[in-house]
């Protein structure tokens, strides 16, 4: 982290921040702060995530204290997920990149497209 002015990110923090912001974890966040969900709930507000992934990212989250996993005695057994107290701290943060990255979106499509054409240039 922050020692003396310089930024640091130590392999446990790199880790923690690959697993609760990669592509499918926030959108799961997403429809989890809204209401806790069902598993084929996710599935749905999700419609390009595999089961596979979809699996692997509530476990992730779930190992990680974001996330909850609940079984409801019901005929089927349901599973119910919902974001935790600290899982609900992540909001504020992810919406802060989140308005930084819409903000310096222009300047940084015009940074991809001006070494696009540099790369292209030179092959």
């Amino acid at each position: 982290m922050d020692t003396d002015g310089e930024l640091r990110i130590d392999a446990p923090h790199r880790e923690l921040l690959d697993q609760v912001l990669d592509k499918w974890s926030l959108g799961v966040l997403n429809e989890l702060c809204e209401r806790p969900c069902r598993f084929n709930e996710l599935r749905r507000a999700i419609p390009a995530v595999t089961q596979k992934s979809l699996t692997a990212t509530l476990r992730r989250l779930e190992r990680n204290g974001v996330i909850e996993r609940e079984v409801v005695s019901t005929r089927p057994v349901a599973v119910r997920y919902r974001i935790t107290p600290l899982g609900k701290t992540l909001r504020q943060p992810i919406d802060v990149l989140l308005a930084w990255a819409s903000e310096h979106m222009p300047t940084i499509e015009r940074a991809r497209d001006a070494f696009d054409t540099r790369e292209e240039t030179s092959l």
